[in-house]
């Protein structure tokens, strides 16, 4: 176990003295502070078992998990670092790693992803973390006000901070399609958003609603390159304002309209409904609306596209990056997706997952955003860079690991026949929705 936690140190050596000397009382407090850190670290190994990590305290006493020499060393900076580890660790090793009381030696990708791949070994971790869940995990309710100002504190951070490390292209920020692993980010992301519009069968002259739309990429490019007309909503000022530029740059403004307003006030009838990275900030209390929103607007002939960060049983978000980067944030189930479908009685007609490719798309924005963190620490600072490193680290990690997946849920009315034999024409890019 490689454990040398105070071994041989003086102040074991001054519990041996006799009772009653001056030394006695400030000797058996330091011993008493020892054995609780050997304890509250010995719950940390148990807790990431077998995980190869060595944990190195304040005074250079450490203590390893695993059997396998450690290739990464978590160093704590206080015992008080160590117990609020020990107390959630979901939510108190992002706020250490940030704030520096916590440092990682070693690649902080393989930390997390041999972590999840030990708590996936215990059912999602012991009892106790269990239990913890369930008392610090809150519940979401994304009224209209309360998912304003989450997402205002997520996506308003400036739309210069994303496009620094976002594909140059489209400025995505969700999962890229990556037909082949060795396409750069660009290719990638131009690769989904054709991936998204074959799935729709999108024809020249249709009416597209979008459902959270980020900078406009998507919806720029589904008038550009299929002909149709495009009503994007969103909340977020910051990129209603740079997606209208960037339509009024291509001259899409006649096919493209960006409203700021919630999704739940969409009118209007159109032929497809698409949403792409939204649904995970609508939480299961506010299914029903988002429900009724799809049977109002889709017409008969109507096709929809849910493309959204999932799970592969319902858990909450992780409750650090809930917290403290996207706040209201909750990935569903397929079940729990389907609490969107079954009341307008839709049919779904193709799923798929594609956990691997949002793996890749956040390697190629963790690469570019270690490329751009002075430039990042000079807008926000250290603190916030660490923030994001972890959170785009972590998220690599849940992916890779399939704690977390992602689903793109095809969808149309149960009486609309107008469908093909194959997927043969998704993939060769011939036939419906092939492009304008």
């Amino acid at each position: 176990m490689g454990m040398n936690l105070g071994e041989g140190s003086s102040n074991q050596a001054a519990t041996r003295q006799p009772p009653g000397r001056p030394s006695d009382y400030a000797a058996r407090r330091a011993s008493t502070g020892l054995g609780l850190d050997r304890r509250l670290v010995q719950q940390l190994v148990e807790f990431i078992e077998p995980a190869p990590v060595r944990f190195e305290l304040w005074d250079g006493s450490s203590l390893q998990s695993g059997r396998q020499p450690a290739r990464v060393t978590l160093r704590l900076a206080d015992r008080n670092a160590l117990v609020a580890l020990c107390v959630h660790p979901e939510l108190y090793f992002g706020d250490l790693y940030s704030s520096g009381r916590l440092q990682v030696a070693g690649d902080l990708v393989a930390l997390i992803e041999s972590i999840y791949r030990s708590l996936q070994r215990l059912h999602d971790g012991p009892a106790w973390l269990r239990a913890l869940r369930r008392l610090y995990d809150r519940r979401i309710h994304n009224t209209p006000a309360a998912a304003r100002e989450n997402i205002h504190r997520h996506y308003d951070l400036g739309n210069d901070f994303y496009a620094l490390w976002l594909d140059r292209d489209h400025m995505q920020y969700t999962c890229a399609y990556y037909p082949d692993p060795a396409l750069p980010l660009e290719a990638a992301q131009a690769a989904k958003l054709h991936h998204v519009c074959r799935k729709l069968q999108l024809r020249p002259g249709e009416r597209v609603v979008e459902a959270g739309c980020g900078w406009g990429g998507l919806a720029c490019f589904m008038a550009r390159e299929y002909g149709v007309h495009v009503r994007a909503y969103n909340i977020s000022t910051e990129q209603v304002r740079l997606a209208r530029a960037r339509a009024a740059a291509q001259g899409l403004q006649r096919q493209v309209e960006f409203v700021e307003d919630d999704y739940r006030n969409v009118d209007g009838r159109y032929d497809a409904f698409v949403s792409v990275g939204m649904l995970e900030h609508v939480g299961p209390s506010a299914y029903p609306e988002l429900a009724a929103v799809l049977g109002r607007c889709l017409e008969p002939h109507g096709r929809g596209l849910l493309h959204s960060i999932g799970r592969s049983a319902p858990r909450p978000m992780n409750a650090w990056i809930e917290r403290r980067i996207f706040p209201g944030a909750y990935p569903p189930s397929l079940g729990e997706m389907m609490a969107v479908l079954e009341p307008g009685r839709f049919a779904v007609r193709d799923v798929e997952n594609l956990r691997q490719h949002y793996a890749q798309t956040l390697r190629h924005w963790l690469e570019r955003f270690e490329t751009q963190r002075e430039s990042i620490a000079a807008s926000f600072d250290d603190e916030f860079v660490r923030a994001w490193r972890l959170y785009l680290s972590g998220s690599i990690a849940a992916f890779s690991t399939g704690q977390l997946q992602l689903y793109q849920v095809l969808f149309a009315h149960p009486d609309n026949l107008a469908e093909s034999w194959s997927r043969a024409w998704l993939y060769d890019g011939q036939g419906p929705g092939s492009g304008a």
